[in-house]
C-alpha cells in the first residue's frame, strides 16, 4: 500500500508510519518536521499554510491518504488535490454536543462546523475538526471514494508531551515526600488509548478502506485503577493521599492538565463522562488495546528519559506546598 502521511513527524502521526512501515508499506509523510521523521519513510518538508503545499505529492496515486490537522481549510485543499481512494481523518471526542452523563456513540449530535477555513483559537477546536470530518466525507463521496472519521480520546504512551498520563507513574516513581496527592474521586472514569494501538488501528482503517465515524479510545477504568497501575508500574513504596475536590480547589489545584494540575481527572460533572467514549464499533472492527500496565510502564520509562517540561501535574514545591497546608489543617 503506498500510504501519505499529512503529518507524521511526532508522537501519532510517528507512531502510524512506524506501524505502517512495519507492515511493509511504502509510506510517505508531508510535513513541516517540526521532528525528525521516521527511518525509511521518504520524507517531504511543506507547510500546508502555504497555497502550493501540496505541489510534490500532487499527481500521485495513493492507496489512502491519512490526515491529523484541525484547519478545514486543509482538509478542503488535500481532498480536491489528492488523488486516493479512502481517506483516513484524525478526529476527536470534542466533536460532541454535551450530553452531560452519556457516554458519546457515532450517532450522537455533533457541535455546529467552524465556518471559516482557518481555526484561530483551541476555543474553535470541536467545531473546527466537525468541519473537517465533513470537508473529508463529502469531498470523498464526490469522487466516489470513502472515509474514515476517527474520534480519537485521549491519547498516552511513549512520546505524549503533555504528560497528561506520564505524571502518574512518574510522580510515584519519584514521589516528594511520604505520599502522593491525588483526587479523592475514586469511581470517576478514565479512558485514554496506547499511542501504538491507535496507530495501528489507523494502518488497519486504510488497509480495509472503514467508512464512517469511529470512536477510537481505550476501555473505561476508575481512577483508582489508574493509580494503583501507575504505583505498581513505578514500584512505589509510598501511599496516595486522597484529597477532596473542594479543597484542591481551595488550594489552587486544578484538574485535567496544566500548570498545578492533578490531570486526567475532571471536577464538573458536566464533563465528568468527557473521554469515556462508546468504542463497541471500534472493537467491532478489530481495534486492540494493550493492557493498562503495560502502557503505563512503558510512559515511565519514557518520561524517565524526556528533556522537555511536563506540561501536567504537580511540581515537587507544589506539592509539598499542598502537603504542609494539609498536614496544618
Amino acid at each position: 500500500m503506498r500510504l501519505l502521511l499529512l503529518g507524521g513527524t511526532a508522537f501519532l502521526g510517528r507512531a502510524v508510519a512506524i506501524e505502517a512501515m512495519g507492515r511493509g508499506h511504502d509510506v510517505t509523510c508531508l510535513a513541516r518536521g517540526s521532528a525528525p521523521p521516521p527511518d525509511g519513510v521518504t520524507f517531504v518538508r511543506a507547510d500546508r499554510d502555504e497555497p502550493d503545499a501540496l505541489a510534490e505529492v500532487r499527481g500521485q496515486d495513493w492507496d489512502a491518504v491519512l490526515d491529523v490537522t484541525r484547519q478545514p481549510g486543509q482538509v478542503r485543499r488535500a481532498v480536491a488535490e489528492l488523488r486516493t481512494p479512502h481517506w483516513v481523518f484524525v478526529s476527536t471526542a470534542n466533536v460532541y454536543a454535551p450530553a452531560p452523563g452519556l457516554r458519546p456513540v457515532e450517532t450522537d449530535p455533533l457541535l455546529e462546523p467552524l465556518a471559516g477555513e482557518v481555526m484561530e483559537s483551541m476555543e474553535d477546536y470541536g467545531p473546527a475538526k466537525v468541519a473537517c470530518e465533513q470537508a473529508a466525507a463529502d469531498g470523498m463521496a464526490a469522487t466516489g471514494g470513502t472515509a474514515t472519521l476517527a474520534r480519537a480520546g485521549l491519547i498516552a504512551g511513549p512520546g505524549d508531551e503533555s504528560g497528561r498520563v506520564g505524571y502518574w507513574p512518574w510522580r510515584f516513581a519519584h514521589p516528594s515526600g511520604s505520599d502522593v496527592i491525588v483526587p479523592d474521586d475514586p469511581d470517576f472514569p478514565v479512558a485514554f488509548i496506547d499511542v501504538r494501538d491507535l496507530a495501528g488501528w489507523l494502518v488497519d482503517a486504510a488497509e480495509q478502506r472503514l467508512e464512517g465515524a469511529y470512536n477510537v479510545t481505550g476501555e473505561v477504568v476508575s481512577l483508582t485503577d489508574v493509580l494503583a497501575a501507575a504505583a505498581d508500574a513505578a514500584g512505589a513504596s509510598v501511599p496516595a493521599r486522597p484529597v477532596a475536590p473542594q479543597t484542591l480547589a481551595e488550594l489552587g489545584v486544578a484538574p485535567w492538565m496544566g500548570p498545578r494540575s492533578l490531570p486526567l481527572w475532571i471536577d464538573d460533572p458536566d464533563l465528568r463522562e468527557f473521554a469515556a467514549l462508546n468504542i463497541s464499533r471500534a472493537v467491532g472492527s478489530g481495534l486492540r488495546l494493550r493492557p493498562l500496565a503495560t502502557t503505563l510502564a512503558d510512559t515511565l520509562a519514557w518520561e524517565e528519559t524526556r528533556h522537555t517540561p511536563r506540561r501536567a501535574g504537580l511540581t515537587d514545591d507544589e506539592e509539598r506546598e499542598i502537603r504542609a497546608a494539609l498536614d496544618a489543617g
